[in-house]
């Protein structure tokens, strides 16, 4: 049995990250979709709701897509130029239309004209047309304040053959930004003309894009029956814990999990937002890469009171409430009382916050700004600013000790001393309001003394956000122990949908098979989707090594597979698919699947890799699979995946000394990456070389202290050696991270 895991479509909303295709032969797509009985034509409800429209009409949510021309085009299209560190691109016009030369996806210069533009301030980018139909975005932008070009990417050696190329399936359209720029939108693709016949509504986000098809709305209108629940929609929005949730559908970084959301539904039964890992958030819960608003929002003490997204925004023009500090002044103000009676007002405090007595800046000044302070911003594609929503109160003495990010630090990075001392003059008393989260999270991230302790401290808190638990879930697996395993089973039965996900996916790392299989099917009868795929996931990676029959197997996950035919468009959903038959017995359905995901994103690593040991062990034919290895490399010579797999192949075809310089190449190319720097250490030892695997190991645990493996093979290695002492010295740290760590026991 082949072993590869199996990979959800991990795609996010994103101005200007991935697109999808538009078919030729597709119909008007507004006309195409106003076929549906449930949507109705948006101009039917300015006539009641004057204001909220008048509110929406020139916003951002309304000119989040339109079509390319003289009104909507911001661009300069004047016979420009712009030439990043690969391709040059030009900008002109032709036949009344706007178009671009640019690389394709051969790197020959091309011309191509632009459909649609998207977005509008502070930058604006271009869907441009394909002959086959589809749309892709540029990665040239048009930075509207500045009145400039610039490229997106510009430094990241993006060419066409790099995955965040114009022309690849990262920049499509239709899989993961039309929806959110537009009202009803559905995705129709043809897996075998490769083709989409796409509809929506309207462009730009309109009135049923957040309320959901208004048919029944309207019928409610004319009945006169105004007690009717919901008004006639499937669900009331404002005011009330669903909100967020609506907004997250786009405001979030998240997975998809079928062919885009259904009004009514909760948001983990079409979307999988991420938690709050390293590589994202930093360790206080603040915004490190793009992640938008809700995974921020949804730690902070304002969503926990149960304050919504439209008590600071007027959702219809996306303006806020009020000017500057006066938004957040609606509560925090010296009456001490919320703007609404659900809101729990227990922990706000009646005090001015807008006196320089309380912020220690000069009234009117930028420091005397709530946001500087507790909403600090980030810029994302060059020059978009999004404020942090976790809202959090600056700590510049926690942030040094850290090493987080910090708004009095980030203002005055030229007298840190200075801030501190002043910090600690004016607030004495202050403490991180956040429980110690932030110091736990760093020492199980650290591997420092007590970091186990930490997870169960954190974990054993009532008052944690859900997202926050989820993370310290997360951290598990790199602590082991009773207590570990007890945790992750108790959360299974967490009523948060998030933290249960989450908890499904660490079993296999925490408990033994047997109570796996028991758990993750208990899981299947989930209320949310979200958890059952998760666990579907999980059996699947179960069969592998156990004696679950592949007709029962099929059964079990016929949801997930249902769940990735939906996105037969993306490589992701293609090699869980050719997993799928795998474990399933289908095999002769593996190569195709594979094959496609590759038609689909050559630069889909996984899928090579999966190939490759797909014909070296079920075909039987190791040098067919080497040789797809050895001319992947050649075409993508900085992967480091291709160069692991590759050696790995070699060890298996007992080729030791190429083995080792592919191995060692691939650790080269990704010294961060766990997986190589162990594997590779293995190789030395195996080869003679025990000094450069005892120094290259020492050198992992160093950097990666919660490494385990790495850990376990060097305290291994050293004990051949005789060196007795530093291999105590090792498990000594180790009792200090995790004194229940089974390592421990042997």
């Amino acid at each position: 049995m082949i072993k590869s895991s199996l990979w959800l479509v991990v795609p996010f909303i994103a101005f200007g990250t991935a697109w999808q295709a538009l078919a030729d032969d597709k119909p008007s797509p507004s006309a195409a979709a106003s076929s549906s009985s449930e949507w109705v034509d948006e101009t039917r409800c300015q006539s009641c709701h004057t204001e909220q429209h008048a509110d929406w009409l020139n916003s951002h949510h309304q000119l989040a897509m339109q079509p390319a021309n003289e009104d909507t085009v911001l661009g300069n299209f004047d016979q420009q130029s712009l030439t990043s560190d690969t391709e040059t691109s030009r900008f002109f016009r032709r036949d009344g239309g706007f178009w671009v030369n640019t690389p394709n996806a051969e790197g020959k210069p091309t011309d191509h004209p632009v459909a649609y533009t998207f977005g509008v301030e502070p930058l604006q980018q271009y869907f441009l047309q394909l002959n086959d139909g589809r749309l892709q975005s540029h990665g040239a932008a048009w930075d509207v304040p500045e009145q400039r070009w610039f490229h997106l990417y510009d430094g990241d050696a993006v060419d066409h053959q790099h995955r965040l190329h114009w022309s690849g399936a990262q920049q499509n359209a239709d899989f993961m930004c039309i929806e959110c720029h537009t009202t009803g939108f559905q995705r129709d693709y043809d897996p075998v003309g490769n083709t989409y016949s796409s509809k929506w509504q309207a462009l730009g986000v309109g009135c049923q894009s957040c309320h959901g098809p208004a048919a029944g709305h309207l019928q409610w209108a004319e009945s006169g029956n105004k007690a009717a629940n919901g008004r006639g929609f499937e669900a009331n929005l404002m005011g009330t814990a669903r909100e967020p949730e609506t907004c997250a559908r786009c405001h979030s970084r998240r997975m998809t999990l079928d062919n885009g959301y259904t009004h009514g539904n909760q948001l983990l039964d079409d979307y999988l937002p991420v938690i709050l890992s390293a590589d994202l958030y930093e360790v206080d819960g603040k915004i490190k890469d793009e992640v938008f608003e809700y995974g921020s929002f949804q730690q902070s003490r304002m969503h926990a009171a149960g304050v919504v997204c439209s008590d600071c925004h007027n959702p219809h023009s996306v303006e806020l409430r009020a000017p500057v500090n006066a938004v957040c002044t609606q509560c925090h103000n010296p009456t001490g009382k919320a703007t609404r009676a659900d809101i729990d007002a227990s922990g706000l405090q009646a005090r001015n916050y807008d006196h320089p007595a309380h912020h220690h800046h000069p009234a009117g000044s930028p420091g005397s700004q709530c946001v500087s302070c507790h909403m600090p911003g980030k810029l994302y594609m060059t020059n978009d600013l999004r404020h942090d929503h976790s809202f959090t109160s600056p700590n510049p003495l926690q942030a040094r000790e850290l090493e987080h990010s910090d708004a009095c630090l980030g203002c005055h990075q030229q007298t840190e001393d200075k801030v501190v001392a002043a910090f600690q003059q004016w607030f004495p008393d202050a403490q991180p309001r956040d429980g110690g989260y932030a110091r736990d999270l760093h020492a199980a991230r650290q591997g420092l003394p007590g970091a186990a302790q930490a997870l169960t401290r954190q974990l054993a808190r009532t008052d944690l956000a859900d997202i926050r638990r989820a993370t310290l879930l997360s951290e598990l697996p790199s602590y082991p122990s009773t207590a570990a395993q007890q945790a992750v089973v108790e959360a299974l039965n967490s009523s948060s949908p998030q933290v249960r996900h989450t908890a499904a996916g660490l079993l296999g790392s925490l408990t033994a098979p047997n109570q796996q299989i028991q758990l993750l099917t208990r899981l299947l009868e989930d209320p949310v989707r979200a958890v059952r795929l998760e666990a579907a996931w999980q059996l699947l990676q179960l069969a592998a090594e156990s004696s679950v029959e592949p007709p029962v197997l099929q059964q079990l996950i016929s949801e997930y597979e249902q769940s990735q035919r939906t996105m037969l468009e993306r490589a992701e959903s293609q090699l869980n698919l050719a997993g799928i038959y795998q474990l399933t017995g289908r095999q002769a359905d593996v190569e195709p699947a594979l094959q496609q995901a590759l038609r689909q994103d050559p630069t889909f690593h996984p899928a090579r890799i999966m190939l490759a040991q797909w014909r070296e062990q079920a075909v039987g034919n190791p040098e067919a699979a080497l040789s797809l290895l050895r001319d992947s490399i050649e075409q993508y010579p900085q992967e480091p995946s291709l160069q692991h797999a590759y050696g790995l192949a070699l060890v298996r075809q007992r080729q030791y000394e190429q083995a080792l310089q592919a191995l060692k190449r691939a650790y080269e190319l990704a010294p961060e990456q766990a997986e190589y720097g162990y594997v590779l250490a293995v190789a030395l030892h195996g080869s003679g070389q025990a000094e450069a695997a005892l120094d290259l190991l020492r050198s992992q645990v160093q950097a990666q202290p919660t490494n385990r493996r790495a850990r376990q093979a060097l305290i291994s290695y050293l004990r051949s050696a005789g060196n007795q002492v530093e291999a105590d010295s090792l498990l000594a740290e180790l009792a200090a991270q995790n004194p229940g760590d089974p390592l421990l026991r042997r």
